[in-house]
């Protein structure tokens, strides 16, 4: 699905179709808490964690973030559901993205621009990525993503590559300028096909020269 659509250069509904695949794989709704994706989580568990005094806890990352102590009587569980919860955590990936235009002092209009994106995990002293924690799922499951450039004004899909992480990896992704000289906006994402809640999205502009002279890039 994600394919052919993106061959049409449709870019909200290839983004939709890469979160179908987050959904399928979790066998949950978009709407559903992303707690819901932990392990002995209820939707009562959920609810808890949204309503917790001074901070609400919506994501996987709220609830790292947590003090232990304060954890642990947010979630009066067992010892070993705890553990459970912990190693699900531990698993779920947490991952830096930075971004640059290369050559971009030569880019003009009509050109290509390269888009550089490094990925580097926090392994958290793990050795590889092992499959994806999804128990509704019928079988085993190899983590993937996306790395998509859009133009959201127009709704075009410019460039996509699939990608497979494990430490650190670089990607280039490449597109064509506009045809005439122009401050034009993009942006990127990254999206998970196995995991709702651990998309990126970043946006940045590209001044592109009629006579092929300098290109301005910010972040």
């Amino acid at each position: 699905m994600v394919y052919v659509i993106s061959s049409n250069g449709w870019l909200s509904l290839a983004l939709l179709a890469m979160e179908v695949s987050q959904m399928v794989t979790q066998g949950m709704w978009e709407r559903d808490s992303m707690l819901l994706q932990l392990p002995h989580f209820t939707k009562e568990w959920a609810k808890r964690c949204q309503e917790n005094p001074g901070k609400k806890i919506e994501t996987v990352f709220d609830l790292v973030e947590m003090e232990d102590n304060e954890r642990c009587e947010l979630l009066p569980m067992t010892d070993s559901q705890l553990l459970d919860i912990a190693k699900f955590c531990n698993q779920f990936p947490n991952i830096d993205m930075s971004y640059e235009v290369l050559d971009g002092q030569n880019v003009g209009a009509g050109d290509d621009i390269t888009l550089q994106v490094t990925l580097e995990r926090d392994m958290e002293g793990k050795a590889e990525v092992g499959p994806v924690d999804a128990p509704r799922y019928p079988k085993a499951k190899e983590e993937g993503w996306w790395l998509v450039v859009g133009d959201v004004k127009s709704n075009q899909l410019l460039a996509i590559k699939r990608v497979s992480l494990q430490r650190k990896s670089k990607v280039k992704l490449e597109f064509a300028a506009p045809a005439e000289a122009v401050r034009k906006s993009y942006t990127l994402y990254f999206m998970c096909d196995s995991y709702l809640g651990c998309d990126q999205e970043y946006n940045f502009t590209v001044d592109v020269k009629e006579t092929g002279g300098p290109v301005e890039y910010s972040g």
